[in-house]
């Protein structure tokens, strides 16, 4: 290939680069100036229509469970929105807290994975603006101008599986579950916006929990030794999950500066 085709190649390539920008300036001066002419308006129905407009959803909040907190089991959790009203959930659990000398034990770890589907308009994430001001959708405030997009939020109905392993004792008999043991369940809740990036969830599960545990209590030699009692199956069928659950959604705030006309 001699200096004069390379020169026609490159003459070729810089011209389709500019016509290129060219239209893409032309598109996004279009947006521009149909942004600036008003209303932007989102809802369901223009969710469909144009993609462009619809603000994209924060994926990952992180949580804990205030019940837990209360009694001395450190915890957290995240919660992926997957879309379309769905999230999953993983939780776990650890707490090491034991006094030898007075036979006080309160150990125990373990985790939660579910699987939820949120309800009502209030969970599609919609959001509207009209001129500048918020508005609210369904009685709840929007998340708009510079606040996170939505996160699922409202009534939910859900299934989890759990597994713990624990060590109970008080001064007197213990309880021990050196195996972990697994259980599932349904749960329902209601999770509700507390703040731009705050939820507050209160959910409630049933279900099964099975496993083994060993009874044992002290010796009454002072030689720091266990008697061991027994050793027994779990199979407990009923409440097995109690959540008040704090909320923070992650992920940049994210702010429209126009719309459809």
């Amino acid at each position: 290939m001699n200096l004069i085709e390379n020169i026609k190649i490159c003459l070729m390539v810089a011209l389709l680069t500019v016509s290129l920008a060219g239209t893409a300036m032309a598109q996004s001066t279009s947006a521009e100036d149909t942004g600036q002419k008003g209303v932007s308006v989102y809802d369901s129905e223009s969710y469909g229509k144009d993609k462009s407009d619809k603000p994209k959803p924060n994926r990952i909040a992180l949580k804990t469970n205030l019940l837990y907190d209360a009694v001395l089991v450190p915890n957290v959790g995240i919660e992926v929105n997957l879309g379309k009203r769905w999230t999953v959930g993983l939780d776990w659990l650890y707490t090491w807290f034991k006094n030898d000398s007075r036979h006080r034990y309160w150990q125990g770890y373990g985790g939660y994975l579910g699987v939820r589907k949120y309800f009502g308009k209030q969970a599609n994430g919609q959001r509207s603006t009209v001129n500048g001001q918020r508005s609210t959708v369904n009685g709840q405030r929007s998340t708009v101008n510079g606040q996170c997009s939505p996160f699922p939020t409202g009534h939910h109905l859900g299934v989890y599986m759990t597994g713990v392993t624990y060590d109970v004792e008080w001064g007197g008999k213990g309880y021990q579950a050196a195996k972990f043991g697994f259980g599932g369940g349904i749960e329902y809740g209601y999770s509700k916006r507390i703040g731009k990036r705050l939820d507050l969830d209160f959910s409630l599960g049933v279900g099964f929990q099975d496993g083994e545990y060993k009874e044992y209590e002290p010796a009454d030699d002072d030689s720091g030794h266990y008697v061991w009692l027994a050793t027994k199956k779990r199979h407990w069928w009923g409440p097995t999950k109690a959540e008040v659950t704090l909320k923070w959604i992650l992920g940049p705030a994210r702010k429209k500066k126009g719309g459809r006309k």
